[in-house]
């Protein structure tokens, strides 16, 4: 199994290698002709729709990996009647699930109630489960580290796993976003060495996760799905498993193409979010208000997506999907300078908004030093508890090495460490002396009158305007 830290071959410019890869020279094949090779036309062996009932009993499937992404999708193939193992080697996340101790939406919680109390829900961090599973999908966090480089490891490990469990007849279905190839590198080619024959034996597809934490309005059943399959039959046996728990599918020649398509959903967010930012800046500078400018341009009717600005971007998609497609791409020699530059800007972001910070204070006559600074909000987006990548921690840290005595308010995150250092969400901000208030992220339903008389307020979100924080800068 290949891993990010690969040295790249030389010839096919590709950031991985297995095993059984072919490795071509200058006239040798390239991967277009590997992924030809490897989509028969028809199968050879049968297997029922993940749907139907098989030997009188509901199908089940097996998701491996209850996170963020992992949870929702086991709890949506749940409410579609399937059966459900859902796979996670750890413990505390499982006991997390069982107690219902969980970021999700209200209704989801709901649904994990309604699901723990059924035999055909099941939760285990024994990896071996998914070999009595018709259907495996794997959902597993594909981060990266602290150089912006992919981390594969829990990829990998997860895949290589279902690799070695596979039985004939079964439908494996990836949906954690990663490069180009990666389905076939480590589903399909493992599973060809295994003897099993890929899109007959057994079924692969690629069909990219989206979940949109916090938001009734992309919840998974109202969010259609891609779907690229290794051959036909692969693409109809994943369609078939996921038509119960989406609005509609969408289906593509290849999992390559439904791998790109991800990477391209999500590289686009990051240049416009990086544009959107920029765009605030320059408002600014002649001062206008970005959030009016905005509202402005979005009454065309066409040609035109508002994207709001803000303190910086978190989760693990924004931050981390469009570096998995840079990566690639460097190692084949290739450029991509708009979303180069575009991950450059959204990584620095939460350095400038702390510099904004300081110069709103230097602009009282405070140092750094000394002065108490209030972080309104600290998990990445409102309505979720959700820490991954907020850009509030490195705010939070950099004004704290500046000598600033920070605290932080918000609903939903009741502590944080950060450097050693355990801090608890400040119940009633208004009856404390602050010199600053950062608005980072601001949840449904969060008091901000008490802004109107207080103290100065930094304002990155651009949801405020200064009449309603009376101090706004």
């Amino acid at each position: 199994m290949h891993t990010a830290s690969n040295t790249p071959h030389a010839s096919l410019k590709t950031p991985w290698r297995t095993a059984s890869t072919t490795e071509g020279n200058a006239g040798g094949p390239g991967r277009a002709d590997r992924c030809a090779a490897a989509a028969p036309a028809e199968p050879v062996a049968s297997a029922s729709l993940p749907s139907q009932s098989q030997g009188g009993r509901r199908a089940t499937v097996a998701v491996v990996g209850l996170g963020y992404v992992g949870l929702p999708t086991a709890l949506s193939l749940h409410a579609a009647g399937h059966s459900v193992v859902g796979v996670d080697t750890s413990g505390p996340r499982l006991e997390d699930i069982r107690s219902g101790r969980v970021d999700l939406l209200p209704a989801q919680h709901g649904r994990l109630a309604s699901a723990l109390r059924d035999p055909g829900f099941r939760l285990t961090a024994d990896p071996a489960a998914v070999a009595t599973a018709d259907s495996v999908i794997i959902c597993v966090p594909t981060p990266v580290d602290e150089r912006r480089t992919p981390d594969l490891r829990a990829l990998t490990a997860a895949c290589s796993s279902a690799v070695s469990h596979a039985v004939p007849g079964q439908l494996l279905v990836l949906t954690s976003t990663s490069y180009v190839g990666t389905t076939r590198d480590l589903l399909v080619e493992p599973l060809a060495a295994r003897g099993l024959l890929p899109g007959a034996e057994v079924f692969v597809a690629f069909a990219p996760e989206r979940i949109d934490p916090g938001n009734p309005a992309h919840s998974p059943d109202r969010t259609p799905r891609v779907i690229g399959g290794v051959s036909p039959r692969s693409t109809e046996l994943a369609a078939s498993l996921l038509a119960g728990t989406a609005p509609s599918v969408h289906r593509v020649d290849s999992p390559e193409v439904a791998e790109m398509s991800k990477l391209w959903e999500n590289t686009f967010r990051a240049v416009n979010i990086a544009l959107a930012n920029e765009l605030a800046e320059n408002c600014l500078e002649f001062a206008l208000d970005p959030r009016q400018v905005i509202e402005a341009a979005a009454t065309k009717p066409y040609g035109f997506m508002p994207f709001r600005p803000g303190a910086g971007v978190g989760g693990h998609c924004i931050p981390c999907d469009p570096h998995y497609l840079l990566w690639q791409l460097r190692a084949r020699e290739v450029t991509s300078p708009l979303v180069d530059a575009a991950m450059t800007a959204i990584a620095e972001r939460p350095a400038l908004v702390a510099g904004k910070a300081r110069d709103a204070l230097a602009a009282r006559g405070l140092g750094t030093r000394g002065s108490r600074v209030l972080v309104l909000g600290v998990a990445y987006k409102p309505g979720v508890a959700d820490l991954r990548e907020s850009p509030a921690l490195e705010i939070i840290d950099r004004l704290t090495a500046w000598g600033a005595t920070v605290g932080y308010t918000d609903p939903l995150v009741p502590r944080l460490e950060r450097r050693g250092t355990v801090l608890h969400s400040v119940d009633a901000p208004e009856t404390l002396d602050w010199d600053l208030v950062v608005v980072h992220t601001v949840h449904p339903c969060t008091a901000l009158d008490w802004l109107e008389s207080g103290p100065a307020v930094l304002d990155v979100t651009h949801r405020l305007t200064t009449a309603a924080t009376g101090a706004a800068v």
